[in-house]
């Protein structure tokens, strides 16, 4: 059987889960867009330039590429984890010194980066906002929290 995690043995019935952080789910899903882009385009580079930079040394750091950019949906929740975020942005940019219309891709994906970070943060803070005013409610209306058997329906 499978080890439980931390937060599968501490929990208890009624207890609220912890909101998961939109601006992590999305900057996780712009890396994994990444690195299918990072695997293409290496093909590409393989293709293209394979003979004259040699087929091992693309193939390889092409995907290392990918698997790091995997890797970084994993940390992208600690304080560092934006940042190599960053870092790998101007990696898929730098790109474009071996490819040139990875110029383009890479700027159109750092953008895409950007906007999820930003609009992440603020779903963020209006959770947190919306989170702070429900507790409020239900601490103001302990007798209309909805939890009880039947919620709604009960009462009609």
């Amino acid at each position: 059987m499978a080890r439980l995690t931390r937060a599968q043995r501490e929990w208890r019935p009624g207890m609220p889960r912890k909101r998961r952080s939109v601006r992590v789910q999305f900057a996780s899903i712009v890396l994994l867009t990444e690195a299918f882009v990072a695997f293409f385009a290496t093909l590409a580079v393989f293709g293209l330039k394979g003979r004259d930079l040699g087929s091992g040394l693309v193939l390889g750091l092409g995907l290392g590429l990918v698997v790091v950019l995997v890797l970084a949906c994993a940390v992208v929740r600690r304080p560092w984890g934006m940042g190599l975020g960053w870092v790998l942005q101007l990696v898929l940019i730098a790109l474009g010194f071996v490819e040139p219309m990875m110029f383009v891709v890479g700027v159109l994906m750092a953008l895409a980066w950007w906007y999820a970070i930003r609009t992440g943060a603020r779903l963020d803070r209006e959770n947190v906002q919306r989170d702070r005013a429900q507790t409020e409610w239900e601490r103001a209306h302990p007798d209309e929290g909805g939890h009880e058997p039947g919620g709604e329906a009960a009462t009609q």
